[in-house]
């Protein structure tokens, strides 16, 4: 009766551990997909977009290169967000973005090297 005892312990352990782990993976992560960014960056358009440029922005804050990358373009058409489209770029570069690595060149060189 007493290895019941223990056996049922231990089942239950590794029961809650297991539950533990797919309730862990299960968590959605704050950062969507890349795809998902850049559809929310896309619906910002020339007019701006007040409540999609706010998710850029906490996306970006939270790390993601991608968010970081499509907010700089953003940037970009106003003259006095230059330097914070440069930083953005320059993060997003390090965080691993290709796209973001190849236009921090051209934002250095100056607007008349930029083409979307």
């Amino acid at each position: 009766m007493d290895l019941f005892n223990k056996s049922g312990v231990l089942v239950a352990s590794v029961l809650v551990m297991v539950g533990t782990a797919i309730g862990w993976q299960a968590q959605e992560s704050p950062i969507p997909a890349p795809t998902k960014i850049e559809a929310v960056a896309t619906r910002i358009g020339d007019a701006g977009h007040v409540a999609a440029e706010r998710r850029l922005q906490e996306w970006a804050d939270l790390g993601s290169p991608v968010a970081q990358r499509e907010l700089a373009l953003r940037y970009l058409s106003d003259p006095d967000k230059r330097d914070e489209a440069l930083d953005l770029f320059q993060r997003a570069a390090n965080g691993g973005d290709a796209r973001a690595a190849g236009l921090v060149g051209l934002v250095r060189a100056g607007p008349g090297h930029l083409q979307r």
